[in-house]
């Protein structure tokens, strides 16, 4: 085993910003600094690099670019489209959401404050994998359902949901289709056209771009209510003074995963499988999410008699880091609401893991945690008052 060395394995929580993509944004910072609303050759100069970037993100689900509208990030996304759709004229008078129970919180916090002003909501259950079957879907639609949210991909097992299945459902029925696709975005091949997706969000930071900007697809006809009011900016969808570097670089970040994205696609394939393949020989370790319909990056494990906190701090303690859980939701001591969602009964989703790996690891970090792993495995075992292996 090589020496100590820094191993990032939770790329699903966030990435590291690709060189060339601070390359891009630095001159917006520092020479381009122009307000993309005015007139003059500076202001000019950052529309222009706003329009780039609208291009760009749109082309990597086979949108207009008319049709992308930038935010904050993820959560703005959902909140935009959930609660847009559901204060718009186009609802007509319906109020009936459709989700599951293990969407990110950007969406469950959402819909239960959208229930508390007298909306009504179904949380869709999934099956053992994560997955969301369209029957069910199907039944829960009712005359009164304007929106349904069904996440691309999951946040913690990776689990690909059917998405052109469900759009062609939604149509069908006269729903809109929402799908908040900040995992899948770049990864997993999405067309929101042949899919039959109405509105979809993403994020920066999960596509080795940067924090703090992300973007909503917005089908033309489609007429969320506007959540932010002010100077106009974004064709009136979302005013705010455009965040120019952050959109700069969520655009070159799009770009760059569309022009790389089959390559890397079957170079992670090849390195979640090796990393499967050798947690599952530690005894008593059981992969969750969809064998093969999953993120090609994200690697999900339980761990009998241990706690992930444990797990991930000792882990760190080889400079290795993973997560347990939602990263999202860190600070809390209740089991992830998706494992549980996935029938895994607390005792066992406590003991979660899950190791996620991006553009920046190679085959060494691999080796490197199938090294150490086991160890902090057998070290932790050695003092469960649980284990009897």
């Amino acid at each position: 085993m090589d020496e100590k060395r820094f191993v990032y394995a939770d790329n699903a929580a966030t990435t590291r910003v690709d060189p060339r993509v601070l390359d891009k944004m630095l001159p917006y910072f520092e020479t381009g600094y122009g307000n993309a609303s005015q007139l003059y050759k500076l202001g000019r100069d950052a529309a222009m690099a706003l329009e780039e970037a609208r291009k760009n993100v749109a082309a990597v689900i086979g949108a207009q670019p008319k049709e992308i509208y930038f935010t904050s990030g993820g959560t703005e996304s959902d909140n935009f489209t959930l609660r847009g759709m559901a204060h718009s004229k186009q609802a007509r008078g319906r109020r009936h959401i459709i989700t599951t129970t293990i969407e990110h919180p950007a969406i469950l916090r959402t819909c239960e404050a959208l229930e508390k002003e007298g909306f009504s909501v179904t949380y869709l259950n999934v099956d053992n994998y994560g997955m969301v079957h369209v029957d069910e879907l199907e039944k829960a639609i009712t005359p009164d359902t304007f929106l349904v949210s069904v996440m691309a991909a999951n946040n913690e097992v990776g689990t690909i949901n059917p998405l052109k299945e469900i759009g062609a459902l939604c149509r069908e029925k006269g729903v809109y289709f929402h799908t908040d696709a900040v995992q899948a975005f770049g990864t997993v091949d999405i067309d929101v056209n042949e899919m039959n997706i109405d509105l979809l969000s993403l994020s920066g930071h999960k596509i080795n771009g940067p924090k703090g900007v992300g973007a909503i697809y917005i089908r033309a006809g489609v007429l969320p209510e506007t959540q932010i009011t002010g100077g106009g900016q974004e064709k009136k969808r979302r005013s705010g003074t455009e965040n120019i570097p952050g959109i700069v670089g969520l655009g070159e970040a799009a770009r760059l995963k569309l022009l790389e994205h089959d390559e890397e696609v079957a170079r992670l394939r090849h390195l979640s499988r090796k990393l499967i393949d050798g947690v599952l020989q530690i005894p008593a370790t059981r992969l969750t999410g969809h064998p093969t319909q999953r993120l090609p990056g994200t690697c999900s494990f339980t761990i009998d008699a241990l706690e992930g906190e444990s797990l991930v701090l000792l882990l760190d303690n080889y400079g290795i880091c993973g997560s347990t859980g939602s990263a999202c939701s860190t600070g809390s001591l209740e089991p992830s609401h998706v494992l549980t969602g996935i029938g895994l009964p607390a005792e066992v989703a406590h003991g979660s893991l899950r190791l996620s790996l991006g553009r920046f690891n190679d085959e060494a970090d691999v080796d490197y945690i199938l090294a150490c792993l086991p160890k902090v495995v057998d070290r932790l075992r050695s003092m469960s008052p649980v284990w009897k292996g």
